[in-house]
């Protein structure tokens, strides 16, 4: 079951037509929320993403969005597909409503609920191998857009069949300055000693909540230096760990990138404090 503004629907119902401006020209946002046991991970930064986001990009934003509402409306697509006593993945979409060209007829919106169900309560490290290149046929601009987690990803797409062609987990992404940004999937931290260091928000990535929560907790180790700033390519094959993080996954340690291998050791303490930190949002 899915939940368009409230109702809820079969998978396949057909409810959005070929005015829906998410299809037209990308006009929408959207959030990944991990839910357990009927508990929204981090819901709050989630949502006040999402607030900012649709404020940033002129949406009018209903008076019935509150923490509270949707939150409900969460739960209620959960327990639809029976997830509420187990993990789950759920994406919700908020888009302008139908009309116009590219200047819309309003800037009232929909949303869209859906949920599936996850392996895992927590987050869990995999060491599988996961090897991951650059992407350089196309560079993401290092703007406010580029932070946002709209629909318009189109360069993570190309990146993905990239990757697949190639034989790679996944991908780096660089921006207009030659200077690594993300994986296709998520934010990239660069492990160098006791330095941790993550591209800023001005570079271009994508404003994550599980790196906010990194950052919030590296802050408050001593054993660890946090840097927001510029990663170079040449400094990918000096670092000792690298990894990915994002609200599904959580963690998601790199082991390869050209001849280079890597280690798990600060992965692995960061993600038993990111769970610590689920547990208590």
């Amino acid at each position: 079951m899915i939940n368009f503004n409230g109702d809820l629907l079969s998978n396949d119902s057909f409810f959005l037509n070929h005015n829906n401006r998410g299809l037209r020209y990308g006009d929408a946002l959207f959030e990944t929320i991990r839910v357990v046991n009927g508990k929204l991970f981090f819901w709050e930064d989630h949502y006040l993403r999402l607030m900012a986001s649709m404020r940033i990009l002129r949406m009018e934003i209903p008076m019935s969005f509150t923490m509270e509402y949707l939150e409900e409306q969460i739960m209620a697509s959960v327990t639809s597909n029976a997830l509420e006593n187990t993990a789950a993945r759920v994406r919700l979409t908020v888009f302008r409503n139908d009309g116009g060209l590219y200047l819309p007829d309003t800037n009232d919106v929909s949303y869209l609920i859906e949920s599936a169900k996850l392996d895992a309560p927590f987050f869990v490290l995999n060491t599988d191998p996961y090897e991951v290149e650059l992407f350089k046929d196309f560079y993401v601009n290092p703007d406010m857009l580029s932070t946002l987690k709209t629909n318009n990803k189109l360069i993570n797409v190309v990146g993905s069949v990239f990757a697949k062609e190639n034989g790679y987990h996944n991908c780096l992404l660089v921006n207009n300055n030659k200077m690594v940004v993300e994986a296709l999937n998520g934010n990239l931290f660069l492990v160098k000693g006791n330095r941790i260091k993550t591209p800023s928000l001005k570079d271009g990535c994508l404003n994550g909540i599980i790196r906010k929560k990194l950052i919030d907790i590296l802050e408050n180790l001593d054993q660890y230096e946090l840097e927001e700033a510029p990663i170079s390519p040449f400094e990918l094959q000096k670092a000792d760990e690298l990894f990915i993080t994002n609200a599904v996954v959580g963690i998601q340690p790199i082991s390869k990138y050209r001849k280079k291998e890597y280690a798990t050791t600060v992965a692995m303490d960061l993600l038993g404090k990111l769970n610590a930190a689920a547990r208590l949002n």
